[in-house]
């Protein structure tokens, strides 16, 4: 990226000081001089809930990456709350995210790359007019034949009037609190939202571990998972970016896998695509090796640790070309496969049986590198 900063976008300037003026002096004042309603903050949590769940679920996870579809209802609930965020239109959003996954960490290409540094990811790519936030709409040619996606398009500065002034105000003037409604509902709730969004961008490349991939900046972490509806466990979703999950665990926060599989099952969600599980493994296992060949060449480690990991090395990449032609059997059996009961359990038996070959191979691993540790002094 060049040096020479681009000129600024003083709309985008004028709005981000004057919402968190307005969210984190104003309404703290307010609260503090003359306080909030109940039902100002009812309205706060609620709308800020639906709207970052509409954006991690609907922007992110349907729009974004397509990793399930939805009835037109929860679509459209999911636009309409979307809109009370103020991130851009649905069509706007999805095509920069598509790039930043294909050139994440590219300078001269990621919209809001790490490498350019922590605030430029949090939010001065949207400050300036760098030439990585031009907008592509090549990106999105299956949102252009979405008619929700369209109508959200068409109407988006009008709503975002509406919803974010509009309805506090309305919803103010029946609680008897006009101003303290649109501090609390309306710029509180919008500063904060925003920011805890713009820490996927900016935090989540920065603080957390790497356990799928090391191709790229992005971290798991369970604290930013908290902030971010379950975003928080980015290198997962870097690595497989086309899962509707983000935390892979039943027990790792992430509402909005939640969100997605209650859809399901009420019957406003379908085709959810999961990683097989084989291919998660996979990746830790690969990220285990890396970090043993490096304490390998690093410590003074006895020959017998080196044929011990030559040995599990080797046995890790006959299983994983094992997999890939039993998957390429699969392939080629195609449909038969899938009608016939009989091939069927015989192919769920060989993928349990490499499964579990991975799973022991991950125990085994864990040993070895608790082994390697340097002896406490």
């Amino acid at each position: 990226m060049s040096n020479t900063k681009p000129p600024l976008v003083v709309s985008n300037v004028i709005f981000f000081v004057a919402v968190n003026l307005l969210g984190f002096v104003a309404a703290p004042i307010y609260g503090l001089t003359v306080g909030f309603s109940g039902w100002a903050w009812l309205a706060a949590a609620v709308i800020w809930i639906a709207s970052g769940l509409s954006i991690t679920v609907g922007y992110h996870r349907l729009w974004s990456h397509r990793t399930f579809r939805a009835a037109w209802p929860l679509r459209l609930a999911l636009a309409v709350f979307g809109t009370f965020s103020l991130q851009n239109s649905i069509l706007i959003w999805a095509a920069r995210h598509r790039v930043h996954h294909r050139h994440v960490d590219d300078v001269e290409r990621d919209p809001h790359s790490i490498l350019s540094g922590f605030w430029h990811a949090h939010m001065g790519w949207m400050t300036r007019r760098w030439k990585t936030s031009e907008v592509n709409l090549d990106e999105v040619p299956d949102l252009q034949k979405d008619p929700i996606v369209m109508w959200q398009h068409k109407l988006y500065w009008p709503a975002v009037w509406i919803l974010n002034i509009g309805v506090p105000a309305a919803l103010g003037w029946l609680t008897g609190d006009v101003l303290g409604m649109i501090l609390l509902a309306g710029a509180f709730r919008l500063a904060v939202s925003q920011h805890f969004t713009f820490f996927i961008n900016s935090l989540a490349h920065t603080w957390g571990r790497r356990n799928y991939s090391l191709d790229n900046t992005a971290r798991d972490n369970g604290w930013i998972a908290l902030m971010t509806w379950g975003e928080g466990y980015h290198n997962f979703h870097h690595a497989f970016q086309a899962d509707y999950r983000n935390g892979l665990r039943w027990w790792q926060f992430d509402p909005s896998k939640w969100l997605i599989a209650a859809s399901a099952w009420l019957g406003l969600a379908a085709d959810l695509k999961r990683t097989p599980w084989f291919k998660v493994q996979r990746a830790r296992l690969q990220i285990r090796f890396r970090e043993l060949e490096e304490r390998l060449a690093n410590a003074d480690a006895a020959p017998t640790w080196r044929e011990v990991f030559d040995r599990e090395l080797h046995q890790f990449r006959d299983t994983v070309s094992q997999w890939q032609a039993v998957q390429a059997e699969r392939v080629q059996v195609g449909a038969d496969a899938v009608r016939d009961r009989w091939r069927r359990t015989e192919f769920r038996t060989r993928y349990k049986e490499l499964e579990y070959r991975l799973k022991m191979q991950a125990r085994r691993l864990a040993e070895l590198q608790r082994s390697l540790q340097p002896a406490p002094a």
